[in-house]
């Protein structure tokens, strides 16, 4: 058996890209090179490795086997090809998920920090929902995710953080912009700007408001947390988001608390997966966020 580390590569590209066309063009292949490349490496391992369905290619119980190790693999080769071309014994590239919360507001002064302390500058950032960044590390496109809502997936690693407060803004026009102390009945029959399905802030208005309101309404679901708050100046609405979120827009006067007491906190979440390998420099970084929480 003979499997190269181009035909590892193209494993791992198929499994993050679902087809071969896709694949190829993140390798910048030919999709007949793709293809002649996966069916070799099917062939010496006497195995397929991925479930051909409508036109993709889905990973099966096989391809699952061989994933953590292929991306260990190629992780060793990538740190072997640029271990004497740098100095810093830190060396790769870091691949890191956060959702919008701590990808907006926490994330760019943690990296700043990061680059600082360690001197490595090699880091790709990709910000979405909590369970989009759950799956991109189950399907090892990620390194490191650092996540708001929580994730049952037992393949992934999940370690407390540390948490944020949430709080219920409202347009300073807003009825009850100026009420003190005020009730869950007083909630009652309002209408909220929500975050899509598997965001960590929908999640959290579903459990902890939601789900103690009789009435309440939709007024709009919008995919960024600027868009809320800007539909909130914009009294559309009210909205749950993380104290962290809406700093910039209470000290502007954009919108303003309401005097309602939300005592559960909203926990953060570093994530990583369980058979994903570990280089030095992955381990650097969970280490290095893991002490940024008491800063």
């Amino acid at each position: 058996m003979n499997v190269s580390l181009k035909q590892l590569n193209v494993f791992v590209a198929i499994t993050q890209h679902r087809t071969l066309s896709s694949a190829s063009k993140s390798l910048f292949l030919t999709k007949a090179a793709v293809s002649l490349s996966l069916g070799e490496l099917e062939k010496q391992l006497g195995h397929t490795l991925f479930d051909r369905v409508n036109n993709r290619l889905v990973i099966n119980q096989q391809g699952r086997l061989l994933l953590p190790l292929a991306d260990e693999i190629i992780n060793r080769a990538n740190n072997i090809n640029q271990l004497f071309s740098s100095e810093n014994e830190l060396i790769g590239d870091l691949h890191i998920g956060a959702s919008n919360t701590i990808g907006n507001q926490v994330a760019p002064y943690l990296l700043s920090q990061f680059r600082e302390a360690t001197g490595h500058l090699n880091q790709t950032l990709i910000i979405a929902n909590t369970e989009k960044i759950g799956q991109k590390l189950v399907d090892f496109e990620l390194d490191v995710g650092l996540i708001e809502g929580e994730l049952k997936e037992t393949r992934l690693n999940t370690t407390p953080w540390f948490s944020d407060n949430m709080v219920i803004i409202a347009s300073p026009k807003h009825p009850l912009a100026t009420r003190q102390n005020l009730t869950l009945n007083e909630l009652e029959r309002s209408a909220w700007l929500l975050r899509e399905p598997g965001s960590g802030t929908r999640e959290y208005f579903t459990k902890h408001l939601a789900a103690h309101l009789i009435n309440w309404e939709e007024s709009f679901e919008l995919n960024t947390t600027e868009a809320i708050i800007n539909a909130t100046s914009a009294n559309l609405g009210l909205a749950c988001l993380s104290q962290l979120s809406v700093q910039s827009a209470l000290k502007d006067g954009r919108v303003v608390c309401l005097d309602f007491p939300l005592t559960t906190k909203r926990d953060y979440w570093l994530i990583i997966h369980n058979e994903k390998y570990q280089s030095p420099l992955v381990k650097k970084f969970v280490e290095f966020c893991l002490e940024y929480q008491a800063i």
